[in-house]
């Protein structure tokens, strides 16, 4: 049976050469003289998503709204929540606050531009913002986002802050500012809290452990949050030569995501972040990361 609280679908939109594990492999500098994938991809979810009857949260990179400006306006159209994931999807603690702050405002305003639309939430590249770089939720907040899913409560080699909530709550930000904060969800194993809310997780776990996983969460009464990126169900995508650990992470089982995808979007509830978020009643006092 469905269950019936509703949760957060969530699409991070990049394409496969943005990707952090991948970045041994491609420059910056050279990214657009490679083969670009990212609409055709996201065209597929929406198809999908409009199957189903279900809305989402599009976090969308400045750099391929720039390119995609009719890509962003059928996200749109279609009913889904448009949110930042920043611009050149650089992890943050390797920015300057100085970058980070003019690569975040010039992303908000191209998808402003482009909608017409308010962006309120953020999400950032790889999950970085962590203990190095708390300083960025005081730019949130100085750029006007109200809601962030950026934190990941668990140890990681690239992103994580683990003891945070790993419930939505409010979060007081350094300066004192404040953010509604949606964690990436995990699922407790004794003392140990599983990561389970997609992408990689999604694809290198068997469904029956994400769904076993996702299913406990709203067991125990609370949303979890999904997320997926578009060159997850991409099996076509050129194959780049990465360290062997990089390349399992980036391209095992990607022709039983969209599968899988199917399966979740028939046995959970969806919606966007701010459908789930004005349906809750978070603790009134912030929690300082």
């Amino acid at each position: 049976m469905k269950s019936t609280i509703r949760n957060a679908l969530t699409i991070d939109v990049e394409d496969y050469f943005q990707v952090a594990a991948l970045a041994e492999a491609v420059d910056r500098d050279d990214w657009s003289s490679m083969e670009y994938r990212v609409e055709a991809n996201t065209d597929r979810l929406l198809a999908l998503f409009e199957e189903h009857d279900t809305r989402a949260t599009f976090f969308t990179l400045g750099w391929v709204a720039e390119r995609s400006p009719a890509l962003i306006r059928r996200i749109r159209d279609a009913g889904h929540e448009i949110a930042s994931h920043g611009y050149s999807h650089q992890l943050i603690y390797t920015q300057t606050p100085a970058v980070f702050q003019e690569e975040t405002r010039k992303s908000k305003t191209i998808l402003e531009d482009i909608t017409g639309q308010p962006v309120t939430g953020y999400r950032a590249a790889s999950y970085s913002i962590t203990s190095k770089s708390r300083w960025a939720l005081d730019i949130l907040c100085e750029e006007g986002f109200t809601w962030d899913s950026s934190i990941f409560p668990v140890h990681h080699d690239r992103y994580g802050m683990p003891g945070t909530p790993h419930e939505p709550y409010l979060l007081k930000a350094p300066n004192g500012g404040t953010l509604t904060e949606f964690p990436l969800s995990t699922c407790p194993i004794g003392q140990y809290r599983l990561p389970i809310a997609g992408g990689g997780y999604f694809r290198l776990f068997p469904y029956g452990v994400s769904r076993w996983g996702l299913g406990r969460i709203n067991r125990a009464g609370q949303p979890f949050i999904f997320y997926l990126h578009p060159w997850e169900i991409d099996t076509g995508q050129p194959r780049l030569k990465v360290k062997a650990f990089s390349r399992f992470r980036h391209y095992n089982n990607l022709d039983k995501c969209m599968g899988r995808l199917e399966r979740l979007l028939g046995d959970f509830r969806f919606g966007s972040v701010s459908d789930v978020l004005t349906g809750m009643s978070l603790p009134s006092e912030a929690v300082a990361v």
